[in-house]
């Protein structure tokens, strides 16, 4: 594939068609599991994992599925590989795991997933459909994470809480105190919160895209084309 396109896959999966922001799938993980840090981004890689490794299969058996069994074999592809990391996530980071609970095996049937093997894996090569996969899954986890910080920050008034959950004891201490004597700010870990600083986040995208798409045509329209001596040679009758 040539570099364009990658260029093209990359702006789409973190910005102009991103998961979350555009496409609006995965509300319910994204949601329900980004009241802190630790717990977005535990999610965000574990969906960026399964995404990437079942558009790698998907790509690989594109051309050996038929209609007939193309989205149960994908979704076959896609609850093997959540499993694998269900069972890694019970393994190495037990706590973790029972806090998320439900929302990791419902990577299964998170619409990006699917959605990705199908309209794009299943219809390009390996190493773009990777790319795609990593893209989309990172876009995905940096809304994910950039929205349990928020609602970390106004609800707690600390950052990174509970990071050895996800990192070990290495994490201890990496819990930041923004904000002292904070008497915090419930709202915003309960589900209504998640809404509006979600909805706060939409907000601020379409008015960035609004001013980048201005400020093109106003530098398209400040092209004007001045007046042209032209020059004629040869005899007129």
């Amino acid at each position: 594939m040539a570099d364009a396109d990658f260029k093209k896959i990359t702006l789409d999966g973190l910005w102009k068609n991103n998961p979350a922001l555009v496409q609006v799938l995965g509300l319910c993980p994204l949601l329900a599991v980004s009241g802190t840090v630790v717990n977005a981004l535990a999610l965000g890689l574990a969906t960026t994992c399964v995404l990437t490794l079942s558009n790698l299969a998907v790509s690989l058996i594109r051309n050996a599925t038929t209609d007939a069994i193309r989205l149960p074999t994908f979704v076959m592809i896609i609850a093997a590989f959540t499993t694998c990391i269900e069972f890694l996530m019970n393994a190495f980071t037990y706590e973790l795991y029972l806090i998320l609970g439900i929302f990791i095996p419902l990577i299964v049937t998170n619409c990006i997933v699917l959605g990705r093997a199908d309209g794009f894996a299943s219809k390009h090569s390996v190493p773009a459909a990777v790319w795609d996969g990593l893209m989309m899954g990172l876009g995905f986890s940096l809304v994910l994470v950039l929205l349990g910080a928020l609602r970390e920050l106004i609800g707690t008034g600390a950052l990174f809480a509970n990071m050895h959950l996800l990192f070990g004891d290495m994490a201890l201490n990496w819990k930041l105190e923004l904000i002292a004597n904070y008497r915090g700010f419930l709202i915003a870990v309960l589900p209504p919160g998640a809404f509006m600083v979600l909805g706060l986040l939409l907000a601020l995208k379409n008015i960035i895209d609004a001013k980048m798409e201005a400020a093109a045509k106003a530098k398209k329209d400040s092209v004007v084309a001045g007046s042209k001596r032209v020059r004629t040679t040869g005899n007129i009758t």
